[in-house]
């Protein structure tokens, strides 16, 4: 009897993880198509500009996954683009540092923070794109 519950425990774990990922924001390296055709459907968009290097830009990945694991942000896009191989991206937004979050609800911008590891700060700014 005690397989039975636990195989069942099991599934339901695997259920929920399912729906969870589906619930999730899509997170994927920056295209440029891909973010005019998300810019076009008027869908909330989050770039992440980081280095791997970068100690603020680590500090703000997990606040940002739990952020984007909310149902808010079930359709954010969120784009990664590398600091210090894709300087043609960071043209592209004038942006200047790592650890840069630029937000937009389609081709408008919404909101930018530069350095802030506040959960509060960027959720009020990922609130911005909706």
């Amino acid at each position: 009897m005690s397989r039975l519950f636990w195989r069942a425990g099991l599934a339901l774990l695997v259920t929920a993880c399912a729906v969870m990922s589906a619930m999730a924001a899509e997170r994927s390296a920056f295209d440029q198509k891909t973010f005019a055709e998300a810019q076009s459907k008027g869908q909330s968009i989050l770039i992440d500009i980081s280095a791997p290097w970068c100690p603020t830009c680590a500090a703000q990945k997990p606040i940002i996954e739990k952020l984007a694991a909310e149902p808010q942000y079930k359709d954010l896009a969120i784009f990664d683009v590398d600091f210090d191989s894709r300087k043609d991206v960071l043209r592209l937004f004038g942006a200047q540092r790592q650890s840069t979050l630029i937000v937009f609800k389609g081709s408008e911008e919404t909101g930018r923070s530069v350095g802030s590891t506040d959960a509060g700060e960027i959720g009020a700014l990922l609130h911005k794109a909706l």
